[in-house]
C-alpha cells in the first residue's frame, strides 16, 4: 500500500504494476494488457475498494461495464484508470475528484 506521505509522489503510472498483476491473475495465458470483470472485481475486493455502504459488488461490475468497449469482455489499462476514477467520485462525493481519486488508487498500490 502506498502511504499519505507519498501521495505527493504519486503518478498515474502508479497502478500500472498492480493492474498487470491482477490482469494476469489466474490466467495463465493473459498478456496483462487487459482485464476481465473477474479480475476486476478481485481488486476491488482485496484492495478494500469495495466497502459494503459506499461501494458494492455491483457498483463495481457497472463501472466494468460503463468504461468497457461494447463488445469487449476486458478492460484496457486506459479503461481501468477511467474506472476507478468514476469509482472514487461515488465513494467521496463530498472531496474534490482528483483526491477522491488518489485515496482510491493508494488502495490499489
Amino acid at each position: 500500500f502506498m502511504h499519505c506521505t507519498e501521495l505527493s509522489q504519486w503518478s498515474p503510472s502508479a497502478v500500472e504494476g498492480p493492474f498487470r498483476r491482477f490482469a494476469i491473475h489466474g490466467d495463465t495465458r493473459a498478456t496483462g494488457k487487459d482485464m476481465n470483470g473477474k479480475n476486476w472485481s478481485k481488486l476491488c475486493k482485496d484492495c478494500g475498494i469495495i466497502d459494503g455502504k459506499g461501494i458494492t459488488l455491483t457498483d463495481v461490475d457497472i463501472v466494468f461495464s460503463k468504461v468497457k468497449n461494447k463488445s469487449a469482455r476486458t478492460i484496457t489499462y486506459s479503461q481501468f484508470k477511467e474506472a476507478l476514477e468514476e469509482l472514487a467520485r461515488k465513494r467521496f462525493r463530498d472531496k474534490t475528484q482528483l483526491f477522491s481519486t488518489l485515496i482510491i488508487i493508494r488502495n490499489v498500490y
